[in-house]
């Protein structure tokens, strides 16, 4: 396992980390790669910085092309609450789809592999927005280079916050759903749900390594954990764990060689298929993918589509805060988008980092709290839907 790197491998691993353009990330990557020992323990960090490092010489070339004005841009930047990547094999109905929950119009075509590069969209949600990127399509083997953009599409994958896996119910459904799972697995993306999760986040307002519990550790202490980081050399972070993890789960989080991603499975094409076909093939997609989340539709038809939007924002695992200023009689229209499980830590270090430092109490409005305008601290977990109002010792706010 990674934890046998040498001393000389795991500084090379703190340089990769810093690093912030993707020339500087795969010159670091590839020195990473020169330094990690070959033995059985290194197998899965091998093949993944191998992975990468492909996926890192694409951007670099890409960025290039499109400095001097030619090639397929494969980079997305990221808008709205949460971005969805769209993934499918050819002829599925992805475009129609992407036209009909978003504003985007992408070309809708009877020819196989008519989308060549990732298409964005925007869908709403109440009073946010979702940005719903449609991926061009996958065959078996992408993973291993069947296709030109398979790596690049499965780069796009790794780097979203929910998977829409989109499938033609009238053409061997069940076996998409396996294509799928496998290219996603051998880019070291999983789909089922693992008991616990590690969330690393770097700061510059942390000094040496701060670990949060919000779970448990299985099969180590919180000290295991730090002794862990310093061995790495991680400095500047913060390490939050939930649900039961173990030492493994947060060396893996820390070295990024697996990945989970929630998952929703469109079934579409539902106006070719009878009724009892389509519960039977939901019913098997909940057998493998005990975590996902399905919904039927029809692009023809325009059938199952207002299901989309909610299901999403369930697998982004998000929560809504609104602000309000002191004295103010009404909160912010548009509210600071926060992981479940977030604190007022959380919310006041994205309105301003150094209001921490400064922090006296909040006030809060909603579902967390006891009675309305309740006075909190950092601690106190928020929900969906939350007011909050934040005191501190700065004259005036």
């Amino acid at each position: 396992m990674p934890t046998n790197l040498p001393a000389e491998a795991r500084a090379k691993w703190l340089k990769y980390l810093e690093a912030r353009t993707p020339e500087e990330k795969l010159a670091a990557l590839q020195e990473f790669f020169s330094a990690i020992p070959k033995h059985k323990g290194t197998e899965n960090l091998r093949a993944w910085v191998r992975r990468k490092i492909s996926e890192l010489k694409e951007e670099v070339e890409e960025k290039r092309l499109r400095r001097s004005g030619g090639g397929i841009s494969f980079f997305i930047e990221k808008e709205g609450a949460a971005q969805v990547v769209m993934l499918g094999m050819t002829q599925v109905g992805k475009s129609s789809l992407l036209r009909l929950l978003t504003n985007a119009k992408p070309e809708v075509s009877n020819v196989p592999f008519t989308t060549k590069k990732p298409v964005p969209g925007m869908m709403r949600y109440e009073d946010i927005y979702f940005q719903v990127v449609e991926a061009p399509a996958l065959v078996e083997g992408s993973a291993d280079g069947a296709i030109w953009w398979g790596t690049r599409v499965l780069g796009l994958a790794r780097n979203a916050d929910v998977l829409m896996l989109v499938i033609d119910l009238s053409n061997d459904p069940l076996r998409q759903v396996n294509v799928l799972i496998k290219e996603l697995k051998t880019a070291g993306i999983y789909l089922k749900k693992p008991r616990g999760k590690v969330l690393v986040r770097k700061s510059k307002a942390i000094h040496g390594a701060k670990v949060v519990l919000c779970g448990k550790l299985i099969d180590c202490t919180i000290d295991d954990v730090r002794r862990l980081l310093e061995v790495s050399r991680m400095y500047g972070i913060e390490v939050r764990i939930y649900g039961e993890v173990t030492l493994e789960d947060v060396e893996k989080a820390i070295y990024e060689t697996v990945t989970y991603k929630p998952c929703l499975v469109v079934l579409n094409k539902a106006d070719l298929v009878s009724r009892d076909f389509t519960i039977k093939v939901v019913n098997s997609i909940k057998d493998i993918l005990p975590d996902a989340e399905v919904a039927v539709t029809s692009a023809k038809v325009r059938k199952g589509l207002n299901d989309i939007p909610g299901k999403v924002f369930k697998l982004a695992d998000i929560i809504r805060v609104y602000t309000k200023e002191p004295n103010s009689p009404k909160p912010s229209p548009e509210p600071l988008i926060l992981k479940r499980g977030s604190t007022v830590e959380d919310a006041v270090r994205r309105v301003r980092e150094e209001f921490v430092k400064y922090f006296k109490y909040a006030r809060i409005w909603g579902p967390s709290a006891k009675y309305p305008g309740e006075r909190v601290g950092l601690n106190h977990v928020l929900e969906d839907g939350d007011v909050i109002e934040v005191r501190t010792t700065i004259k005036g706010i």
